[in-house]
């Protein structure tokens, strides 16, 4: 398979790590290293506004979980979970010699970065996690609250109902808007519809994701950055307050105005601004 070059000129290596090979590209030399972690039903492609201008400050890797584009999955197996993919990334790290890594995870891959930390602390030296999911616990026990942590798992089985009754696109289509709104496939480019379409089939797999506790969060002993965006669906603020309530790490929530769920992709400029301050701060932790 004939893999394009990223538009910055970055070309795609491979990783061996237990029993498949992950995709990913970097950009710079400077450690510590800052890895980035793709959300559902997407890829490494999405960092592409991140990867080269954030190679300034890190050495920065983009890195496709195990199923995800350019594998081309049946969705057939167990081996697609959060558990799994956090133990490939530990894995990744060890392999590259990286040592603790700043790790940014976005929505799913923030559920990832998490498990990251809490199974292999000593691979973590920072998190910064923009509308992570995985939190449904820390919404409040209201109805409400109670609602809005039904709002992912509905978004999910209805993915997994139009892959089996509809055309890809669709599925992908309703997925978006269900996520970000009327009119949000419609906003998409070219390579980002391409980009949905090449990791649609793993979208049943993405609704699996262990529910974290107070107590894991309240555990986590490295600094945290709390991304969201000013047009994000509302249950991540409360999610990333409540994460700031239980553990002093937490910064003051980082809202990119303008900005959807997926604000690195809507706001790219700002939200790198945001994590290059972060980084800056966190620089020399020991």
């Amino acid at each position: 398979m004939s893999i394009p070059p990223w538009p910055t000129g970055e070309r795609t290596q491979f990783c061996e790590v237990d029993d498949c090979r992950l995709a990913y590209v970097e950009a710079g030399t400077k450690l510590p290293a800052l890895l980035l972690v793709h959300g559902s039903i997407s890829d490494y492609r999405s960092f592409q506004s991140q990867v080269a201008p954030l190679s300034a400050h890190a050495r920065t890797i983009a890195v496709s979980l195990r199923h995800s584009y350019p594998e081309r999955w049946d969705g057939r197996g167990d081996d697609f979970s959060v558990e799994r993919h956090a133990d490939d990334l530990g894995e990744f790290i060890a392999v590259q010699r990286l040592g603790p890594v700043h790790l940014l995870g976005h929505s799913r891959g923030g559920t990832v970065a998490l498990e990251l930390a809490l199974r292999h602390p000593d691979r973590v030296r920072t998190l910064l996690l923009a509308d992570p999911g995985g939190l449904e616990a820390l919404l409040p026990d209201t109805p409400d609250g109670r609602a809005m942590a039904q709002q992912t798992l509905a978004m999910f089985a209805r993915l997994r109902a139009n892959l089996a009754t509809k055309d890809a696109e669709t599925a992908a289509r309703e997925f978006v808007e269900d996520l970000n709104g009327p009119g949000a496939w419609e906003r998409r480019t070219t390579e980002q519809r391409r980009i949905l379409l090449d990791n649609v089939r793993t979208g049943p797999a993405c609704a699996q994701r262990p529910a974290f506790t107070p107590a894991q969060i309240a555990s986590l002993s490295v600094p945290i950055l709390a991304i969201t965006g000013s047009d994000s669906p509302a249950r991540y603020r409360l999610i990333l307050d409540a994460m700031r309530r239980l553990n002093p790490g937490v910064s003051p929530l980082v809202t990119i105005d303008g900005a959807g769920h997926a604000m690195h992709r809507d706001r790219p400029a700002d939200f790198n601004a945001a994590v290059t301050a972060f980084l800056a701060a966190h620089a020399s932790r020991t």
